[in-house]
């Protein structure tokens, strides 16, 4: 056993030991939060427009500052951005976290001085706590990945400004950057395809022990690493590969490929990571909740999905959550975000501790009749049926079609497999009826005849890599949108694909 391994856990002990304080009094603990953001809140810019003193209740306060996303709050964004100081937080952002906006073009998200160290102790305390449940901590011997983003920065009116894993890899401790992989140079290439190739040669003569990324960017490495190896499993070339961490997107699409690459079930965390805040992470292996970080720095309030385009949607603190709701997130945070949504739906799985599953993305779903389609219903349905006909994918995406030449409009299924099923009219029609399972709505416009049963339509490999890359957002934090309300995504696969 190395000396960081042996030093790892009495840390492991002392930090489960503190998480479970602070979890076991989640709404006393978010009570404390806000009333440590308010009192610093009251000395901005944006406080003092809103009225906005230190002793301020949760409801005045939601009063006084109505839901934004980044558009509408984005005049004092600009205002930050530009370099004058005390706008959302006191004094000016440490960093801006560079993200790509969909109406927005580039969005800025500040990092302050407060906010910042939770971006990094975060993920420390997920590793922590895998270390105090298992007693496992030679992986800290090995070499890691954290593949990322560039970590080369921009100044801006001042400011420093990329990518969040860019900016989070400058504050990686020493004792992990020892054999921490790949090389700085490797990691600062902007062309992920060239990145993954090199950060593959890099890595297939080393002890890896750690691989941290979005899934289907860590799949992309893994190929590239069996390309070059020749071998049929990861555990081939790697051994001492015991622990993937991941997040960003739901992995249960990504799973059975994954490990059947891997050549082995390893232990997995799974982590919540945004540019907004460090927001959950997976603390025990038995449970697949994320505890959500209550004690971080971060207010949060809940918006029941079925209010959230409302005039006066409710906002629910964490005392008033239900199991099984789907919510969406609303943040209030040290980094001058207030009463921002960050466009992500989670619903909670347990309220003690309070633990939650993110099931999607506000703004992806398909409502063309009012059927309003979630992730979580398009996910489970794939997944499900599957399993059924032994199939397996590597991305989907789904889209109305409104408009069609001749008949009913329908769901269009735009999916890439790894392993397509023999059957397809079959898996199409297993597919479309655990839709109807899912989404009642959608039952009722198919028996209805309003809308007719989805159109399954396959695509050849590679298809979502290069979307991606047309789009600029190939590797890194980025994703395919599982759903839309439009036919922007699909026409765009399709049109480079000449698929009928």
């Amino acid at each position: 056993m190395g000396l960081k391994s042996m030093l790892a856990k009495p840390l492991a002990s002392i930090v489960r030991r503190k998480i479970d304080r602070w979890s076991r009094e989640g709404i006393a603990t978010q009570k404390r939060q806000f009333s440590l953001l308010a009192a610093r809140l009251s000395h901005t810019a944006f406080g003092k427009e809103h009225g906005i003193g230190s002793g301020i209740s949760v409801a005045e306060f939601r009063k006084r500052v109505p839901i934004r996303d980044y558009e509408a709050l984005r005049p004092w964004m600009d205002r930050m951005v530009s370099g004058t100081p005390d706008v959302l937080w006191p004094g000016k952002p440490l960093y801006l976290a560079k993200t790509s906006g969909t109406t927005s073009g580039v969005k800025y998200i500040p990092i302050t001085k407060e906010s910042m160290p939770f971006h990094t102790s975060s993920a420390r305390d997920a590793l922590l706590c895998y270390i105090a449940e298992t007693g496992r901590a030679g992986w800290l011997d090995g070499n890691l990945i954290f593949l990322s983003g560039s970590p080369v920065l921009e100044e801006k009116n001042g400011i420093l400004s990329g990518r969040l894993s860019g900016i989070v890899n400058h504050h990686v401790p020493s004792y992990l950057r020892r054999n921490q992989l790949p090389s700085w140079e490797t990691n600062c290439l902007d062309d992920w395809e060239e990145k993954v190739d090199r950060i593959a040669r890099e890595t297939i003569d080393k002890p890896m022990s750690l691989i941290s990324g979005i899934p289907p960017w860590v799949q992309m490495y893994f190929d590239r690493v069996l390309q070059l190896s020749g071998k049929e499993h990861l555990r081939e070339v790697f051994p001492n590969f015991e622990l993937l961490v991941y997040g960003g997107v739901n992995f249960e699409p990504y799973r059975e490929k994954m490990y059947q690459t891997i050549g082995a079930q390893i232990p997995s965390i799974e982590t919540y990571p945004a540019s907004e805040g460090f927001i959950a992470f997976q603390d025990r292996q038995s449970d697949p909740g994320l505890l959500m970080l209550l004690n971080s720095g971060i207010y949060y309030e809940f918006v029941p999905v079925s209010e959230y385009f409302s005039a006066q949607p409710v906002r629910l603190g964490i005392e008033e959550v239900e199991l099984g709701v789907q919510y969406a997130v609303i943040m209030n945070t040290n980094a001058g975000l207030w009463g921002y949504s960050i466009g992500d739906t989670v619903k909670f799985i347990s309220k003690d501790p309070y633990k939650i599953v993110v099931t999607g993305r506000i703004k992806h779903f398909i409502s063309a009749f009012g059927e309003h389609v979630i992730g979580e219903e398009v996910e489970r349905a794939m997944q499900e049926v599957c399993a059924v006909f032994s199939a397996r994918t590597v991305e989907f995406t789904v889209a109305p079609q409104v408009n069609p030449e001749s008949g009913l409009p329908y769901h269009e299924w735009l999916v890439e497999f790894d392993t397509a099923p023999d059957r397809q009219e079959s898996f199409a029609l297993a597919l479309d009826a655990a839709m109807q399972k899912q989404n009642i709505y959608y039952r009722d416009l198919i028996t209805g005849s309003i809308l007719r049963p989805l159109k399954l339509s396959i695509l050849p490999k590679g298809s979502f890599i290069a979307y991606m890359k047309r789009q600029g957002k190939l590797g890194g934090q980025n994703k395919v949108p599982r759903l839309s309300n439009d036919r922007s995504i699909a026409d765009n696969i399709l049109g480079h694909l000449n698929v009928p």
